[in-house]
């Protein structure tokens, strides 16, 4: 028997250092927690969390996507900036430690790639056009041949001795992969998905996003030490059949388990599990034939049936978790690889220069060259070149695979890393400077509700956000159809959702590449993707029910710049009036809570840009908590006429509500002493569109005169009417008081009337609105503060109208 060596075994314990522990006992017990995994792995998550939500808030101006900020705090927290500081390394990130981070990393860049599996539609990239398919194949080939050549630079420089077949694969797919969820998350922002700009992007991305798996499938089969090419076959050939088990065998299974979850209904949880399960054991057989875990989990999510409710919930299950907590760990633990001092001396720098113009050369001199002999506008094959030079997750996949198996050193791997940063990051400031879609429509006559003829159709375009005002919108536009002798009314429903990194919002942005911006849920749709969205199904049960011409659409943007959907939309549909949510909701003790200052910002754009009338809802239940059958229909309507362009077309919008059988409506009119105004010695302030605020010194004569016709035309109807004789504004507030307890109110936006509330937060809503949305003013009286459309203050519209511009609207049937 051979006798122990103490040297080799103290060496050894230098070497080897004993495995962390999971928990501790507390410092109490004189123990540190960041000995220990469990608490240190707690501690990095909470650390690695925090600082790169923080560079994502500060990089949200520059309007770049989430993954720019964590690959920067990801290199941040390496050894290229805080990591040159030993003992923060040491403390935070110490090498016994890396082995539990990169496997929960790994863990949850498994579960994200399921995710962008179930992104992928096979069947639209089957739908490829031959255009965006020749974009595809010469934007992957070109930079493609650039990386083979930029390889022999490199392995003659500062990579010699690599393996060179799998190093030349390996930079070829470095330079020539488009990073598709970057990419449709950046389209969305630049409201680009529905242009040709966007769809031939997107499309061409989805066929560069499969060609480069399958790519760094043979860069992976070919790569590893001692690699024979007999062995790089098999585990080709074993990765091909175990495609076609997963398709023959394993999707079978997942159909069955979809066709059982049925829209409206919840997903067994037996079935989530299932899946969940079945991602981790084809992830290890993946593994174990060689390709990489990932193309495990990444196959399972594209052969996931995409129709009903089942892709949805499982991607509502994971992707918070996935990608909130776990995914920035996988950009942190390539970025504790990652040291930017490597990068060194003139060779270095230049070697760096290169890739990147080879990168961005390939990619964006490619695809303008193809897109322009197809016959695609220069500027337009310009935008379509910077997009498609979009990386991403994926190319930070691909270079930690060709670290890990040494085909990358540590120089070239950060010279690969910041090129994929700086190509993702001029992205949108580029694209936004050379293309800007100018929105055209065609002037269009009915834009109010005040009109000559009232027998013509009256277009609406509803808003809301949530299903909380659904039953009052549905309770207002049935007010609002009037009778059959009158004019048909055409609602067009808008669901605003807030576009955000998660993954169900880029999957409905998918939907609104298919359908147009906004898309439309119409039945067939609803039939094929299995769309179990309550607040659609409502209005299109209405429709059916009432025969009203109504169609849901949603518009999927960021909240600072979702007014232009709307306002486009408006213009496109031909709307004459916009209906939007208020930024409060009422609670159940009576209060109204705000939802936030982005809705409140959000109404104030619209009512700058309409190119129609606005009422802004304030929902205090109009006909109680669901939709009021048309039978049963009972309000109490009163409008408020103080005179002015606003007042009237909120008088011309009661008198519509007027010929419904259920609607009781009576017009209130303010009338001030003699000698006096109803502004009673107030400065009055007018904000037009263009964000001018002008002081108003006395009321327009010709105003008067439009008021006194309308009224006059307005006493003929046979409608309950008073005149109230108002001396100061607290008599303004008593009569309103009196009012409190009607069903709706109706008020125009900026009448010339003392303000009756100071330092409101509701100042959008004019001087009375604003009294009327306080909770003091009552707990049950719906009201809907209109500003009726001004051509003379239309300074800045959306759309600009041209008499040549022909389009028809999308009318529902």
């Amino acid at each position: 028997m051979a006798t122990p060596n103490p040297q080799a075994g103290a060496a050894a314990a230098v070497i080897c250092p004993a495995p962390m522990k999971a928990t501790s006992n507390g410092a109490f017990h004189h123990e540190n927690p960041l000995d220990y995994s469990l608490p240190l792995l707690i501690v990095q998550i909470c650390v690695v969390v925090g600082f790169t939500r923080l560079l994502a808030f500060i990089c949200r101006p520059l309007r770049q996507p989430r993954v720019i900020a964590e690959i920067i705090g990801g290199l941040l927290l390496g050894p290229s900036a805080f990591g040159r500081n030993q003992k923060f390394l040491d403390t935070i990130f110490p090498k016994k430690s890396l082995t539990v981070l990169d496997t929960i990393a790994n863990v949850g860049l498994l579960f994200f790639l399921f995710l962008v599996g179930l992104e992928l539609d096979v069947r639209s990239i089957r739908r490829t056009g031959p255009k965006a398919l020749a974009i595809a194949v010469c934007g992957i080939t070109f930079p493609f041949i650039l990386g083979v050549g930029t390889s022999f630079v490199l392995r003659a420089t500062i990579s010699k001795g690599v393996q060179p077949l799998a190093f030349i694969v390996f930079m070829g797919v470095a330079l020539s992969i488009t990073a598709f969820p970057v990419l449709a998350r950046i389209l969305a922002e630049l409201k680009l998905l529905t242009t040709d700009v966007g769809s031939i992007a997107m499309s061409a991305a989805a066929v560069n996003d499969v060609a480069a798996w399958i790519l760094l499938a043979l860069a992976i089969a070919i790569s590893g030490e001692n690699t024979s090419p007999l062995i790089s076959v098999w585990v080709m050939l074993c990765g091909a059949a175990f495609i076609v088990f997963a398709v023959y065998a394993i999707r079978p299974l997942l159909v069955i388990m979809a066709k059982r979850s049925l829209s409206g209904e919840p997903v067994k949880e037996t079935y989530i599990c299932f899946t969940l399960t079945l991602v981790l054991a084809c992830s290890f057989l993946t593994d174990t034939i060689g390709i990489h875990a990932l193309f495990g989990a990444f196959v399972v999510g594209i052969i996931v049936p995409k129709d009903g409710p089942f892709a949805g919930v499982l991607i509502e299950k994971i992707e918070d978790l996935v990608s909130g907590i776990f995914l920035p760990l996988y950009f942190v633990s390539s970025g504790l690889k990652t040291n930017v001092a490597t990068i060194s001396g003139g060779t270095s720098w230049a070697l760096l220069a290169l890739v990147i113009f080879n990168a961005c050369f390939g990619k964006i001199v490619g695809t303008i060259v193809v897109a322009v002999s197809c016959k695609v506008p220069f500027r337009e094959s310009l935008a379509l070149g910077f997009l498609m030079n979009t990386k991403g997750l994926v190319e930070l996949i691909v270079l930690n695979i060709g670290k890990d198996r040494k085909v990358l050193n540590d120089q070239a791997f950060a010279i690969c890393v910041l090129m994929a940063l700086f190509t993702t990051f001029i992205t949108t400031p580029i694209v936004m400077a050379v293309y800007k879609p100018a929105r055209r429509g065609a002037p269009y006559k009915y834009k109010t509700i005040q009109r000559k003829d009232l027998d013509t159709e009256l277009r609406m375009l509803a808003c809301f956000h949530s299903t909380r005002s659904i039953p009052t919108l549905l309770n207002l536009i049935e007010s609002s159809r009037g009778t059959k002798n009158s004019g048909k009314l055409c609602i067009y429903a808008m669901h605003l959702m807030e576009l955000s990194e998660r993954s169900s919002a880029i999957t409905m942005v998918h939907k609104a590449r298919r359908n147009g911006l906004p898309f439309w849920n119409n039945k067939s749709d609803n039939d094929r993707n299995g769309n179990n969205d309550h607040m659609i199904i409502a209005f299109q049960a209405y429709g059916k029910l009432n025969k009203v011409n109504v169609r849901p659409m949603t518009a999927i943007s960021d909240l600072t710049n979702i007014h232009e959907d709307i306002c486009t939309s408006a213009h496109q549909k031909r709307a004459a009036m916009i209906l939007l949510p208020f930024h409060k909701h009422q609670l159940v003790d009576g209060s109204m809570e705000s939802l936030g200052g982005s809705f409140r910002h959000m109404n104030e754009l619209v009512l700058s840009h309409a190119p129609c009338s606005v009422g802004i809802l304030v929902d205090r239940g109009l006909g109680g908590a669901s939709q009021v059958q048309a039978s049963d229909v009972a309000y109490n309507i009163v409008v408020l006429f103080f005179g002015g362009r606003d007042c009237r077309e909120a008088l011309s919008y009661g008198m519509r509500m007027a010929q419904h059988p259920g609607i009781s409506l009576t017009a209130v009119k303010f009338v001030a002493a003699s000698g006096k105004s109803l502004a009673f010695g107030a400065k009055l302030v007018a904000v037009s569109a263009d964000k001018q605020q002008k002081v108003v010194t006395e009321i327009d004569e010709s105003e008067k005169q439009l008021d006194e016709e309308l009224w006059k035309e307005f006493l003929g109807k046979s409608v309950k009417f008073e005149e109230r004789l108002v001396e100061s504004r607290s008599d303004i507030e008593v009569a309103l008081r009196e009012m409190s307890k009607s069903s709706l109110i109706l008020v125009g936006r900026m009448p010339s009337v003392a303000p009756l509330v100071y330092n409101s937060d509701s100042a959008q809503l004019g001087p009375v609105g604003s009294f009327l949305a306080s909770s003091e003013f009552s707990t049950t009286a719906s009201v809907v503060v209109i500003q009726q459309y001004n051509p003379a203050a239309d300074a800045h519209p959306l759309v600009m109208e041209e008499i040549e511009h022909s389009e028809e609207p999308d009318t529902p049937i």
